[in-house]
């Protein structure tokens, strides 16, 4: 804010910053519910570095919101950065942000490397984001790139990725078409589970897994009468 002096004002009280690294979570978290109240691009880079190493779930959701309150050509620079760290949490909540901004400029951050992130939080966070930012035309070409992941993890990796693929549209059916063939019989299920999801969004996760590893183990779709 700045006064008919020219004075610039601070938008937000002396405590905020000092409360973004206070031990007790709820002190942080009003401090990133005041920076988003009262946007100020001057505390950008603090929001995108305490997102680094911030421990508490819901601080982070906090941090990203008052991210998002700020102006995309403000926070996507230095988000861009983050997705390049060393550090698997500042990829993830990078991520993560980037996705709720929807900048599609941020696309070309997504690369294959980020979307077989050995950190599965970060990860996931690259499949949501990728979906979220992907440019009209390439969903064939992410589908691909995702497709490479297929049979990775436990449920919640998997399930992660099949909403993801599924995200992508018919896109994706000829990718998932060409993984029931693979030679890796978790690749095979997770593939077949992902097209029931597909054409039947109201078959629960569980059932459509536990039924592809049958069809898996079995040899094939056609076992099944599919």
């Amino acid at each position: 804010m700045t006064s008919t002096t020219g004075w610039t004002a601070d938008p937000n009280p002396p405590w905020v910053l000092q409360g973004l690294e206070h031990d007790d979570s709820s002190v942080r978290l009003r401090a990133a519910l005041a920076i988003g109240t009262a946007p100020d691009p001057r505390l950008v880079g603090t929001l995108v570095e305490r997102c680094a190493v911030e421990p508490e779930f819901p601080v982070r959701e906090m941090l990203t919101w008052a991210l998002t309150r700020h102006p995309a050509a403000t926070t996507v620079p230095p988000l861009l950065v983050e997705v390049r760290s060393e550090r698997a949490q500042a990829r993830s909540q990078a991520l993560h942000t980037l996705s709720k901004i929807g900048d599609r400029r941020a696309w070309p951050a997504i690369t294959p490397v980020l979307l077989a992130d050995p950190d599965e939080e970060a990860a996931r966070s690259a499949w949501r984001a990728a979906v979220v930012l992907v440019p009209e035309g390439e969903e064939l070409r992410l589908a691909v790139g995702l497709a490479t992941q297929l049979g990775r993890g436990g449920r919640e990796t998997q399930l992660s990725l099949s909403r993801a693929l599924i995200a992508l549209g018919e896109a994706v059916l000829p990718v998932l078409g060409a993984a029931t063939a693979a030679p890796d019989p978790r690749v095979r299920a997770h593939a077949l589970a992902t097209e029931r999801l597909w054409r039947d969004p109201e078959v629960g996760f569980e059932l459509a897994i536990e039924e592809a590893k049958r069809v898996a183990v079995l040899g094939g779709p056609d076992q099944e009468g599919r």
